[in-house]
């Protein structure tokens, strides 16, 4: 009967010390849970406060402005738009687009 007895603690003791293991291990991953959670959340945070930096930043007229400011640009207007013509560039070109051949610019030997 004592054997019994002592068999029956050791069981008890091990499922006790079990349940304190298991206990302690599902309230450690909790905390991590909610550790994680928060960093999600603050990470969903900054990335719709970048979006909307980035939106403000790339305004057309913030755009204009600094290509104005920085890069000595200017709107282009007919009187300082030049045009450029080149008939021959444009006939050799359909015509190898037809013939299937690479155009070559005169003078030019394959």
């Amino acid at each position: 009967m004592t054997r019994l007895n002592l068999v029956l603690l050791l069981a008890v003791l091990a499922s006790a010390i079990y349940l304190v293991h298991t206990q302690y291990e599902s309230r450690r991953l909790f905390t991590e849970l909610d550790r994680a959670t928060a960093e999600a959340r603050r990470l969903e945070t900054e990335h719709q406060r970048l979006q909307v930096e980035k939106r403000a930043q790339a305004t057309p007229l913030r755009v204009e402005k600094i290509a104005r400011a920085q890069l000595n640009m200017r709107t282009a207007t007919p009187a300082i738009t030049q045009y450029v013509s080149d008939p021959q560039g444009v006939a050799a070109a359909s015509a190898a687009a037809t013939t299937g051949t690479p155009a070559r610019p005169e003078g030019v030997q394959p």
